[in-house]
């Protein structure tokens, strides 16, 4: 097996949130939303692990493959002062919490995702634009002008996905590759860029 790369090619990306259609977006037959709640920040932590265990995100995010670093990083989140519960959803259906996303937002009106998932057997149904679409409407509702994200450039479906949506590149980051535990360098990334 080939030594992971040194650098990952990373996509920051920003939309306007002007002109967001204000309707709950529509989840296919037998699927449906779960807002945030604290008691939920646990689900949230599983459904995150199981979205991205074993994809190539968790070369640079080592957390996201892990359920204890998911936790960690959902408890993060959930109590920063930024924390934007409006754009904080689940996806679920009566058998099992398939997709998640959260949103931090910040005093310059930026709103920013943060690990959007859906579980691979749930990909390609829409609930990614889903989640995506209830996110931004969370921003807009607590007054965000503009999203940002970051993406693997890799990562053709998401870069897609992002840029239906309005999203466009601003900055082409490399991220190096972590050589020890990066859990505290993750964590702290969590937050919105300004």
């Amino acid at each position: 097996m080939p030594p992971p790369p040194a650098y990952v090619k990373r996509f920051r990306m920003e939309a306007a949130l002007r002109g967001l259609d204000p309707r709950v977006p529509r989840l296919p037959a037998g699927f449906f939303w779960l807002a945030w709640r604290p008691d939920l920040c646990e689900v949230h932590a599983q459904v995150k692990f199981r979205c991205f265990v074993g994809e190539p995100d968790t070369v640079l995010f080592p957390t996201l493959g892990d359920l204890d670093g998911c936790r960690a990083l959902m408890r993060l989140i959930a109590s920063r002062p930024s924390f934007c519960p409006g754009a904080t959803w689940l996806v679920a259906r009566h058998d099992a919490v398939v997709g998640t996303v959260q949103g931090l937002a910040d005093a310059s009106k930026f709103g920013a995702i943060q690990n959007l998932g859906v579980v691979a057997d749930f990909r390609g149904l829409g609930l990614g634009e889903a989640l995506l679409a209830r996110a931004l409407a969370g921003f807009a509702a607590a007054g965000m002008r503009h999203a940002m994200l970051e993406v693997t450039a890799a990562n053709g479906p998401a870069v897609k996905l992002y840029r239906r949506a309005g999203f466009r590149g601003v900055q082409t980051l490399y991220k190096p590759v972590p050589v020890t535990e990066p859990a505290a360098d993750e964590l702290a990334a969590a937050r919105p860029h300004p």
